[in-house]
């Protein structure tokens, strides 16, 4: 009887089956689309998900403008910043920041939902977000991804 006959597959670069996806943002809410996304980018949903290797898929987010918040976050959730000088501290609603960088507002939001080293920084790359419904992406031919689908 030959009892190596199962073997765990360690995934890799190489072994990723990477797509692209694209997602319509009208009408989401910012943390449940950016939790979705996130666990997207990181290859969560695919049987060969590696914990330590980027083996999830490239998501393209149009519509961003027209996110949505749940409660009163629009007026009262703040984002900070910081210059690095001395009082640089700087304070935007997420009103504001809606109203003149919607993309900055979704990205920061997956961000936040991806590790804090080197391959979430190498994962958020996978990430493509854009005002209105026009993306450059048309040449990887983007799956229209639903998110109301994922778990």
């Amino acid at each position: 009887m030959d009892t190596l006959s199962y073997k765990t597959i360690s995934g890799n670069v190489q072994t990723a089956n990477k797509k692209w996806f694209i997602v319509d943002a009208e009408g989401h809410t910012v943390g449940r689309l950016a939790s979705k996304v996130a666990k997207v980018i990181r290859g969560k949903y695919k049987t060969n998900y590696t914990p330590h290797a980027d083996c999830g898929d490239n998501v393209i987010i149009i519509n961003a403008e027209k996110i949505t918040f749940s409660g009163a976050k629009l007026s009262q959730k703040e984002y900070v910043r910081f210059s690095g000088y001395p009082g640089g501290q700087r304070f935007t609603s997420a009103e504001n920041m809606l109203k003149d960088h919607p993309e900055r507002l979704v990205e920061k939001a997956i961000k936040g939902m991806l590790p804090k080293n080197t391959l979430g920084r190498r994962l958020f790359t996978n990430l493509k977000v854009y005002s209105g419904n026009t993306h450059k992406h048309e040449a990887q031919q983007p799956e229209l991804l639903n998110l109301d689908s994922l778990k």
